[in-house]
């Protein structure tokens, strides 16, 4: 996927399309048509993009030797994708397609919330019959968004090949209203498939029924690892031994594009370094902050910089 991030001046736009601030819709071609036209004037910024991507770009900035698996068109937007994980050390696994790729259009409102209007193209043709162990190799951890739960059986023969390789399968839950409508797929493969569970107050309650801390517990009886964000509160974390909440890094707000992402990166770079699980938070919690700063799910070199240097500073 490849961002394309619009700044709205106020609300106004939401309403005209009938999209509720902080929702991930699915859109057709002609919608992408209406939506090209109508923000024409408006200012945009171009990036590469989609959850899973946005999470382990971060952790290859953070050290961490990663990879993506995905589908792309033959277009400018599938080339200018795979050149930004070649240029960020990713190992790619891209097949290509005919159709074109694939792109979401992110509203950011004043208050940094966005909403997301999602055209898969190339990125939905992905199938299980693509997808063969050898992609899994050499891993220890294998990380899906919850954008993807509507090809069932795509997302359950990539977390069985996971598992094959003995990788931890972690999932992040990405939208409130994909987990309402794939809620009894999500209840299924939990349980007994996916080790580390990442979910902001909205997807925690539309999972459980339940507020952060109660949904946090009710989540760690199905996982090992259980993380339910809480935006300016911070994070809570919850394993069999211990049950911590992570303060949020002190930021000037300007687009929540990829927080989540973003935290998932810091996380999992962290559990991938056998750091402690608060230290995996820590850091979490201090690239998302990073990321709130800016436009988009992507940092400059010298903010990068300087979070490595914050980093040296936690306690091992």
């Amino acid at each position: 996927m490849v961002d394309v991030l619009v700044l709205l001046e106020n609300e106004k736009l939401l309403h005209d399309f009938g999209l509720e601030k902080g929702a991930m819709y699915l859109i057709d071609n002609e919608m992408v048509e209406r939506i090209v036209a109508e923000t024409e004037p408006l200012e945009k910024h171009l990036a590469t993009g989609g959850s899973v991507a946005n999470t382990i770009s971060g952790i290859a900035r953070l050290g961490t030797e990663s990879g993506f698996i995905g589908k792309i068109g033959n277009d400018e937007i599938g080339l200018f994708l795979k050149n930004d994980m070649n240029k960020n050390n990713i190992h790619v696994s891209l097949s290509t397609s005919n159709t074109r790729s694939g792109q979401c259009y992110v509203f950011v409102t004043p208050d940094g919330e966005r909403t997301m209007c999602t055209y898969l193209g190339a990125a939905a043709e992905i199938g299980a019959q693509e997808l063969h162990s050898k992609l899994f190799k050499g891993y220890d951890i294998f990380h899906v968004e919850g954008y993807l739960v509507q090809n069932y059986d795509l997302i359950k023969t990539a977390i069985e090949l996971a598992k094959q390789e003995n990788l931890l399968v972690s999932i992040d839950l990405a939208s409130f209203n994909v987990v309402d409508t794939h809620l009894a797929f999500l209840k299924e493969i939990i349980p007994d498939k996916v080790d580390i569970v990442f979910a902001n107050e909205k997807e925690a309650f539309s999972f459980t029924g339940k507020l952060p801390e109660e949904a946090l517990h009710q989540i760690s009886h199905h996982c090992k690892i259980a993380i339910v964000k809480v935006g300016e509160d911070g994070s809570f974390i919850k394993t069999d031994e211990q049950t911590l909440h992570i303060s949020a890094k002190k930021a000037a707000c300007v687009d929540t594009t990829g927080a989540g992402d973003l935290y998932a990166a810091g996380f999992l770079h962290g559990l991938a370094k056998c750091y402690s699980i608060d230290i995996c938070g820590n850091i979490g919690s201090l690239v998302s902050g990073n990321v709130v700063e800016v436009i988009g799910a992507k940092m400059d070199n010298n903010r990068w910089k300087n979070i490595h240097s914050k980093i040296l500073d936690f306690r091992f």
